[in-house]
């Protein structure tokens, strides 16, 4: 099936309501990118990442109209900022063939493997992940996933509890209980990342062992191993909940910080009475090993 992809570039004032219009039109999707290379600031963990310059852009289906979509937009944000229109049709096919020529299998630890279908690796004492183009907010491919990717393939799971804080994908979930963990807990704030984390459980035989929540539906309690990999605002203000879900002797491994922003994040965790080792680099993000003490 193809596409009607349509873009237009506003500022972050604009750029929710542009979204929202695009959506009451009909669009199945409408995602933001940055338009220039600004540097990156997260947001609270309820808010949605907007740059000054952004480009929002949506997905038709074939049978919409772009010249009537962007009529319509322009007649309705007479005086905003809206620059480099683009429409486009885009090929199921193509997008896949070109997302699979990004995405190629990646060993982790030297024992996790995380592999596009049809190119599964079968090794001794390793084990592999699939994971497929579609609903996939993660594939380990940016750091911040590679560094918990390590962390896990690196570290005893067996028969262990561990919760996904942001799962996103579900990839560090689906992983470590590949890696042998006894069960896994997903939690993240976006429906569609809850979905993703089903498909890519099911996919790999782990849907038995798994929950997903989104958080106002989890009720708290202390795990063996936390995950959370989201950004370093959200991990400073939730530390205090954070912190709980990991029981008395257990590990907490925090990613999505930048390396200048480890010292705050790991003062907000000493502070708690957690034990926080140097942090772990990959290209400008680093990870943070924490210990809750027994």
């Amino acid at each position: 099936m193809a596409w009607h992809q349509l873009s237009v570039v506003t500022d972050e004032t604009t750029a929710p309501e542009i979204s929202d219009f695009f959506s009451e039109l009909g669009a199945v999707s409408v995602t933001y990118s940055d338009a220039e290379d600004e540097p990156v600031y997260e947001p609270a963990i309820d808010q949605t990442k907007v740059w000054s310059r952004t480009r929002v852009t949506a997905l038709f289906e074939l049978d919409s109209d772009p010249d009537i979509v962007q009529s319509l937009l322009f007649n309705q944000f007479i005086g905003q900022p809206l620059q480099e229109w683009s429409a486009e049709v885009l090929q199921d096919q193509a997008w896949e063939r070109a997302w699979m020529e990004h995405f190629q299998p990646m060993k982790f630890g030297g024992k996790l493997w995380i592999c596009p279908s049809g190119q599964e690796r079968a090794e001794p004492d390793t084990v592999c992940m699939t994971l497929d183009p579609g609903l996939a907010f993660g594939t380990g491919t940016h750091p911040t996933t590679a560094l918990c990717l390590e962390w896990l393939a690196s570290h005893e799971s067996n028969g262990k509890v561990l919760i996904d804080f942001g799962c996103g994908s579900g990839i560090l979930a689906v992983a470590g209980l590949l890696l042998g963990a006894g069960y896994a807990h997903a939690i993240d704030i976006d429906p569609q990342a809850l979905t993703a984390s089903r498909y890519n459980a099911e996919k790999n035989g782990v849907q038995d062992r798994i929950s997903y929540y989104l958080p106002e539906q989890f009720s708290a309690f202390a795990a063996d191993v936390v995950l959370a990999n989201i950004l370093a605002k959200p991990l400073v203000e939730l530390a205090p909940v954070i912190a709980e879900l990991v029981k008395p002797g257990g590990q907490l491994v925090l990613s999505g910080i930048l390396n200048e922003q480890a010292e705050v994040v790991a003062d907000a965790y000493r502070a708690l009475g957690l034990s926080v080792a140097e942090p772990v680099s990959r290209e400008d993000w680093c990870r943070l090993d924490v210990c809750k003490p027994g």
